[in-house]
């Protein structure tokens, strides 16, 4: 099996290359077995309907193997994670024709999925980690850290950690959500190779902190502190490495960049406050992908028209 050569998924892997040590330090092994599963299921899947339709596997099927892998709560079924991975690759990326012709993240696809699936084993199901009793080996020393210790809810719902724990990681949540630094730095690696438009991340955080200090401020909906809200659950993740992807984003034009950056970081804001999920980065991102192609569409137009516009002016 040839598999196409992706020089920016690479870039990707290395970015995310802290966070997922990271999954193993806070909760142990276990997230390397379900990687694993994940990963051969998302290949599996994608070179079936590749020979299938006669196209190719390409290297992006790793980024969304490993994103899927890092957003799913520590204690949840390994067969989980291979239904899932496998749905989204099917129904978020090949039926549409491969890579380059999908127009939503296949990695939140497969998240959706299983959000909506199997609700009880992604909201309620989260365990401490290993840091919070043993600083060292940590996670390296065990299979999951503190498997008997079932927390309720991520800090996004119990609001019990504090700032510094949200920045470094020693936190319930999922895998690769709780150390938000070592998401920070790699989306910022990940800025500085061009693998990512810093316009759409700075749109996102921007928009986010925007809505959400205006939430708080006026106390609608028990809002949480805009920093805290930032720092917790999966909106870094979410901002840096998942509406940034080139294939199912607004690229065509800078002013679709930032419309689509401060979309996603508004419906977070919205579904977060207003609905019963405490977490709406999902779903945020869902929504942001069926508007890219449309925002390229008008942009475009206008981006055309000030130009011609311009050219009659010049005549």
């Amino acid at each position: 099996m040839k598999i196409q050569k992706q020089q920016a998924m690479r870039n990707v892997l290395i970015a995310l290359a802290p966070a997922s040590l990271a999954a193993i330090y806070f909760f142990g092994w276990r997230f390397v077995a379900l990687l694993a599963v994940v990963t051969a299921f998302g290949l599996l899947s994608e070179t079936i309907m590749a020979k299938k339709y006669d196209l190719k596997v390409t290297e992006s099927v790793f980024v969304s193997s490993l994103l899927f892998a890092l957003s799913l709560p520590p204690a949840i079924p390994l067969w989980m994670g291979a239904v899932g991975i496998a749905f989204g690759i099917v129904f978020g990326k090949m039926v549409f024709g491969g890579f380059g012709r999908n127009p939503f993240n296949p990695a939140i696809t497969a998240r959706a999925f299983v959000y909506i699936s199997f609700g009880v084993p992604m909201t309620g199901r989260f365990v401490l980690p290993q840091t919070t009793f043993n600083w060292f080996p940590a996670g390296f020393g065990t299979w999951l850290s503190k498997a008997d210790m079932i927390s309720a809810a991520t800090p996004m719902a119990t609001r019990s950690s504090s700032f510094v724990e949200l920045l470094l990681g020693p936190t319930s949540g999922s895998f690769g959500e709780t150390a938000a630094i070592l998401i920070i730095l790699g989306g910022l690696w990940l800025i500085y190779k061009k693998a990512a438009n810093w316009k759409i991340v700075v749109g996102s955080i921007a928009s986010f902190l925007f809505l959400q200090t205006i939430f708080f401020l006026t106390g609608v909906g028990e809002a949480l502190h805009p920093i805290y809200a930032l720092l917790g659950g999966s909106f870094l993740l979410g901002a840096f490495f998942m509406i940034t992807d080139p294939i199912s984003s607004s690229q065509s034009t800078d002013l679709g960049r930032w419309v689509y950056g401060i979309l996603f970081g508004l419906m977070t804001v919205t579904i977060r406050t207003f609905s019963s999920w405490p977490e709406g980065v999902t779903f945020a991102i869902l929504l942001a992908n069926m508007f890219g192609p449309l925002m390229d569409h008008y942009f475009k137009l206008l981006k055309n028209r000030k130009k011609q516009v311009a050219k009659e002016g010049a005549k």
